[in-house]
């Protein structure tokens, strides 16, 4: 028994020498519970750590504690105001008190987050910089110009002739019809975007010269999740062997603006030419890249899987099997994109998916569009809204959380993925999301109890503001609420706040669900003022104000539909939830025992956040720091040792395949 004691956590080892084996080998025995500990990134409403993303679509059912506490976050975020010298001061250095900031700004705040108009600091909607060819052909006289003759293509082009030469001019004479290619301007036919609040550039926080927008929202958000633990990562890690750490991340487009693949897809055609960096960093698979290069310094496993609009969900399910297996312990997971480029509207645009601004103007009969009421899930719609975001979240096993005191959000029990078969087109929608939605839903009913999820559950709907959306997607929810006795089902969607940010679009859903946790308060879709008549609801409740779910809050399927036949549903438990499945697992002493130690891990995220409040945040990013000399790997038989990394990688590998070997 003293052997067995030795390898346990401190606080199982606290307990009876009886009582802490039987913990120990009930653990063992049992698939382990992935809980969420941390969580933070950034959006359309803001920074998502401490539930102030949340917080800034509820803004006016909060207290008034907590709306002033979220508007002064976004302040400081958006530059409006900045610490120093021991108090705050505006932009002009006029000093300001706290309690001032939010009714002094609340205007400005409110009217600078979400989605909006796009905003210059993108492209000028009304002046998009466009390439147009025309054909020039001799007339009676002839038609000559001149070029500098450094500049002169080689060879020359079909029906040019060289006139003429002098003072590094040449003159050219016009043989033929000849095709040109000159910069002209036009207003772009979208123009609402869910954007990063006004005043905020990510850029400015850390040295991003030359990443993409994309990869610089990563850095930002991955920080804001490790941070909002609340536990100093070398502490997370500190108990855990470096193979125990998986990162899972992606964007579904990559990085397409300047810095990016777009930039080096457009190098030529703009007279320039393509960077060393635009292809590299241009992959969908960076934002996990630079999650482990730069922010966590992780050797562990590492992946990017992409599902189109699903991508963060089917990242999450990564995660959750990882953790449910046993063979990680500690998993960070996101998704950012940064699809505010001409192209991706464009294309968007092309397929007949996003609300323009002349199809808003029909829907409301007005000659100027509104906006911020372009995305409208389950109502009269026209197409979603593009919108920018980057999200991440720290996950590990329900052991590591009781032996570290990490606070728990939330619990993930399932992550559902499936298909839709065979389609005639590829960006329709089709069965698979039946599929997805029944088992997370059958899932929760066995292991909560059907009442549970009748009584206590709500639904974030994919919900992207399409004529066709909002009639498959009502119709699933309908189905199978009836299939599960389900009535009045609490229906919510994210995007009519946010836009629809494609790969994190899950991602903000469950940051949301996390607040609603948190603050039992369901986000009415306030963007939508009625229910369409063809959206299957007898069974739902659409929210279309800000629902009170006291007492109710307690499971949240995020349900996600992807171009291509891309379909997830996750299940997320409370908190609440999450901490009497431990307590009962575990025994009332040492969750006990857990609830004090977790004291300090909540003032040091509530410290961070007070931090932040105040700005500009402070990312991690470590370039070229700490860096592991390959010569210093001691390898043996029984383990693999990095230098500066304390534990050792584990060579005694079980073999898995006994019975036939």
């Amino acid at each position: 028994m003293a052997k067995d004691l030795a390898y346990m956590p401190a606080f199982l080892t606290r307990q009876s020498p009886r009582m802490a084996l039987s913990i120990w080998d009930t653990h063992h025995s049992m698939i382990r519970l992935p809980v969420i500990i941390g969580f933070g990134g950034i959006g359309a409403a803001g920074r998502s750590s401490s539930h102030h993303a949340y917080r800034r679509t509820v803004l006016d059912n909060l207290t008034p504690s907590d709306r002033a506490h979220t508007l002064r976050a976004l302040a400081a975020m958006m530059g409006l105001v900045r610490y120093q010298d021991g108090g705050y001061v505006t932009t002009d250095g006029t000093a300001i008190e706290p309690r001032e900031i939010a009714p002094r700004f609340e205007s400005t705040l409110r009217g600078h987050t979400l989605i909006r108009r796009l905003e210059p600091q993108y492209f000028d909607g009304d002046q998009m910089s466009s390439q147009l060819n025309f054909e020039i052909q001799p007339g009676s006289q002839p038609v000559v110009f001149a070029t500098n003759t450094d500049e002169l293509p080689n060879p020359l082009p079909s029906g040019w002739r060289i006139v003429a030469k002098g003072n590094g001019l040449t003159h050219i004479e016009l043989t033929s019809p000849t095709e040109f290619r000159i910069e002209t301007h036009r207003k772009i036919a979208v123009q609402s975007a869910g954007q990063l609040p006004t005043g905020f550039d990510p850029t400015k926080l850390y040295p991003s010269r030359f990443h993409p927008r994309g990869l610089v929202m990563t850095i930002i958000a991955a920080s804001d999740a490790v941070k909002s633990v609340g536990i100093d990562w070398a502490t997370l890690t500190s108990k855990l062997r470096p193979d125990e750490i998986s990162v899972y991340a992606s964007s579904a487009m990559a990085q397409l603006d300047q810095h990016g693949t777009g930039g080096m897809l457009q190098a030529r055609l703009r007279g320039g030419r393509v960077s060393s960096k635009q292809l590299p960093l241009g992959l969908n698979t960076m934002p996990a890249d630079f999650v482990n290069a730069y922010v966590l310094g992780s050797v562990g496993c590492t992946g990017a899987i992409a599902g189109a609009c699903a991508s963060f969900l089917y990242n999450l399910r990564l995660g959750v099997e990882d953790i449910q297996s046993g063979r990680r312990r500690l998993v960070v997971v996101g998704n950012a994109e940064a699809p505010l480029v001409p192209e991706v509207i464009e294309g968007y645009h092309a397929m007949g998916a996003l609300a323009t601004d002349e199809q808003l103007c029909k829907l409301d009969g007005v000659t100027v569009p509104d906006y911020r009421r372009a995305s409208r899930p389950f109502g009269e719609n026209c197409g979603f809204v593009l919108g920018e975001s980057a999200q991440y979240f720290v996950l590990c096993d329900d052991q590591l959380a009781l032996e570290l005191g990490a606070a728990v959000h939330g619990a993930v029990p399932e992550v559902f993925v499936n298909a839709d078969g065979f389609k005639k087109s590829i960006s329709s929608p089709g069965p698979g999301n039946y599929i997805t939605l029944a088992k997370a839903v059958a899932a929760m009913c066995s292991m909560l109890g059907d009442e549970t999820v009748r009584l206590r559950s709500f639904v974030q709907a994919h919900g992207s503001s399409t004529p066709q959306n909002r009639v498959t997607e009502s119709r699933i929810f309908d189905q199978v609420a009836r299939a599960f006795g389900i009535e009045a089902w609490p229906v919510t969607a994210v995007k009519a706040f946010l836009g629809h940010s494609l790969a994190p679009a899950s991602a903000d859903q469950l940051v949301s669900s996390l607040g609603i946790f948190h603050y039992e308060i369901l986000p009415g879709i306030k963007t939508t003022p009625a229910v369409a008549s063809d959206v299957f609801q007898d069974r739902l409740h659409i929210a279309l104000q800000d629902l009170d779910l006291k007492g109710r809050a307690e499971v949240a399927f995020l349900n996600s539909k992807g171009f291509g036949g891309n379909n997830a549903t996750g299940a997320i438990l409370s908190p609440r939830l999450a901490e009497r499945m431990l307590a009962k697992r575990y025994g009332a002493s040492a969750f006990a025992d857990y609830q004090h130690r977790r004291e300090a891990t909540i003032a040091q995220a509530s410290a961070y956040d007070e931090e932040c409040c105040r700005g500009p945040m402070q990312p991690i990013y470590r370039f070229g720091d700490a860096l592991i000399d390959e010569t210093q790997i001691e390898i043996n038989r029984d383990s693999l040792r990095l230098p500066g990394i304390a534990n050792a990688v584990d060579l005694n590998l079980p073999n898995r395949y006994q019975d036939m070997t």
